[in-house]
């Protein structure tokens, strides 16, 4: 998840010669940076003296920012800090040659800033970048990188305010954007781009148009990407435009942020945001106790989580002993000498977020996190506890099927996935297993049309359970 070589790259590259040491200022902590995802915020535009507008134009920012889903849902998952980057002069560039817009009046502006940031970019009136265009600002990317690598290398996402009033911003892997009125909506927007990888709900130019969470050639409601939202809030299939290029792309929702500024991301955008955050942050930020030698019984012996909670919390957990179905405790455990056989014993705790953003009874992938310990009981008492955590990703697809039905898993632990299918009325019907990185599939031809259950297991530990549709 971290970008903890960020530095040495940028050496090997030749960028330390813009190595500076700025000083970095906590906006919003939730928690230690290792466990949360790291949204950094760079000065443009800003002259020494603007610092203290600065800090509170990232405040209102990182206000707005978490007071919209799935943001606000997911506040404990990011801590917000900002880097002081100073600019000899206020603003940003405006030559004056955009070709979206008559600018023959308009004087051009220049300004010494940091990192040369630009209005006109690419021949775009509202496009500010770092650079009219990728040649020019390569530069300005460089120092970037080396400001990161320099002052905070565990980033995992960098936004770059400007400082002008005047409208606009672009995305790209460093969004931008200006301290309009707006700006906390065009910066959002633009993280949308950047770190969650949706895609403009507006019209844009052909280059843009591509297979995305948000975008898709495919109109047939069955196949689309977000065939489980189909119907709820007013998600459907819209096309871009009614001639040419944009009439073949569609678009899930109408007035998403993705496509209106002042609207919140529809539900499909909301998803996809809300996977990314899965995919870079476990649940779990610490646990206990830690492999240990144990002296003496100690029971009862507690077992606990320490969870990064969602706002209402829709974490998940299943405790499992010894391959049986123990508690559903949320984020502890006591466990007896009663519960325990002379030998070893295997307790895990699977986490998984049941969040209604994400439509998990159909929707292909989840994501499961688990500790296990391992308790070695005598008639001493307890003599040695080991402890391992797992990331797992299973993907299930299609789902509803017809016939076949894949299976892809991948884990940190390199356990092996097995798969009971079991029918409504319990009776077991089969079961296969799918080996880490590995992809397994299911011929569904012979069963009746119905629901069935798909129970998953990592060494004999009930990960979780999911409905499978045959049509």
């Amino acid at each position: 998840m971290k970008q903890l070589l960020c530095g040495l790259i940028c050496f090997l590259m030749g960028w330390h010669s813009f190595s500076q040491v700025f000083d970095v200022e906590p906006i919003k902590i939730s928690g230690d940076n290792e466990y949360r995802i790291n949204l950094v915020v760079l000065s443009e535009g800003y002259q020494t003296s603007e610092f203290t507008k600065f800090i509170t134009d990232v405040t209102v920012f990182s206000d707005a920012m978490f007071s919209q889903s799935p943001f606000k849902e997911y506040a404990n998952y990011f801590n917000v800090y900002a880097i002081k980057v100073p600019s000899n002069e206020s603003g940003a560039d405006h030559p004056a040659t955009a070709s979206d817009v008559d600018e023959s009046g308009s004087t051009p502006v220049f300004v010494d800033t940091y990192f040369n940031a630009t209005f006109d970019a690419f021949g775009y009136h509202r496009y500010l970048y770092y650079g009219i265009d990728y040649a020019a600002a390569a530069t300005a990317e460089a120092k970037i990188r080396s400001v990161l690598a320099d002052n905070f290398p565990s980033y995992d996402q960098a936004l770059i305010l400007v400082n002008t009033p005047t409208y606009g911003g672009t995305g790209g892997e460093f969004p931008i954007a200006s301290t309009h009125a707006n700006s906390s909506e065009i910066a959002i927007h633009e993280l949308g781009h950047s770190m969650f990888y949706l895609k403009d709900e507006y019209l844009v130019p052909d280059v843009y148009y591509a297979e995305a969470i948000n975008m898709t050639q495919e109109s047939n409601p069955n196949l689309v990407k977000w065939k489980n939202w189909m119907g709820l809030n007013n998600i459907g299939i819209y096309a871009y435009g009614s001639s040419g290029t944009p009439a073949a792309w569609y678009r899930p929702h109408q007035s998403c942020k993705m496509r209106y500024l002042g609207y919140p991301f529809c539900s499909v955008c909301k998803e996809g945001m809300v996977e990314k955050v899965h995919e870079l942050i476990s649940p779990i930020e610490g646990y206990a106790p830690v492999s240990s030698t144990v002296e003496g019984s100690g029971f009862p012996m507690e077992f606990q989580l320490n969870l990064i909670e969602t706002i209402p919390n829709t974490l998940e957990t299943e405790w499992t002993l010894n391959a049986t179905h123990f508690s559903n405790s949320l984020d502890g455990v006591a466990v007896e000498a009663a519960d325990l056989v002379e030998g070893e014993n295997t307790l895990t705790a699977a986490v998984h977020d049941g969040s209604t953003f994400v439509k998990v009874d159909n929707h292909e992938s989840l994501h499961i996190n688990t500790v296990t310990w391992t308790i070695n009981y005598s008639t001493l008492g307890i003599e040695e506890i080991t402890s391992t955590e797992n990331s797992l990703s299973i993907l299930m697809y299609p789902n509803p099927a017809s016939d076949l039905i894949h299976f892809k898993f991948e884990n940190s632990n390199s356990q092996t996935l097995k798969i009971d299918i079991i029918g409504m009325d319990g009776r077991a019907i089969t079961s296969l297993s799918v080996e880490n990185n590995g992809l397994q599939q299911l011929n569904l031809g012979k069963l009746k049309t119905g629901v069935y259950m798909a129970r998953f297991y990592s060494d004999n530990v009930l990960l979780t359970t999911k409905k499978i549709v045959k049509n």
